[in-house]
């Protein structure tokens, strides 16, 4: 009987790990569908994106508002998680901050529809707000800070002001075909250069 308690207790984690893996295959599929159809996309598209069942999406999210929630959490946490993995594999810290803008700005079309998802849920939107800054704003000032210490840009940039302007330049972008959010957004992490000419 214990032989067989050790083989279960051994082989549980692997199932765990199974079954975690399938989650994130579902959210990434869920945040595929998202970015091109919204937050109001049918579950059936995110099932065929995934490659399950509608029952396996209902069993895991039973309304669609704990779907659009899990997408949200799951994208800040991938974002939050990629900082320190591009500052330690990319070029330079610039390049790194550049890298990780683009994988936020990809994070705020995903999210685009959030609030009118939850609209009847103001509590819980603050909530994800409050997530989204505890998880995001001190990777962001991990990355500038790296960036100014090497000399790259320019010292004293607020983390939350700046994460705040990349997201306004976001705003309408997935409206008006003529307004490129991601060039502006080049054009803000290109002027954080520090000047050679002149102070910091």
């Amino acid at each position: 009987m214990k032989d067989s308690d050790e083989r279960a207790g051994q082989a549980a984690p692997p199932r765990r790990k199974d079954a975690r893996r399938n989650k994130e295959a579902l959210l990434d599929a869920a945040a595929a569908v998202f970015v091109r159809s919204g937050v109001d996309a049918p579950v059936r598209d995110i099932a065929a994106e995934a490659g399950v069942g509608l029952g396996t999406i209902y069993r895991h999210f039973p309304t669609r508002a704990d779907l659009v929630v899990a997408v949200y959490r799951h994208q800040v946490d991938a974002c939050a998680e990629a900082g320190p993995e591009l500052l330690a594999a990319g070029p330079s810290p610039h390049a790194a901050l550049g890298r990780w803008v683009d994988l936020f700005v990809d994070f705020l079309v995903t999210k685009h529809g959030l609030a009118t998802a939850l609209r009847s849920d103001s509590a819980g939107f603050e909530t994800l707000h409050a997530y989204f800054l505890d998880r995001l704003v001190p990777v962001c000032s991990e990355l500038l800070d790296a960036a100014s210490a090497a000399g790259e840009i320019r010292s004293g940039i607020d983390a939350y002001a700046f994460l705040r302007g990349v997201g306004n330049l976001c705003i309408g972008a997935d409206s008006d075909p003529r307004y490129d959010a991601r060039r502006l957004v080049e054009l803000l992490i290109a002027g954080l250069r520090r000047p050679h000419d002149g102070p910091a």
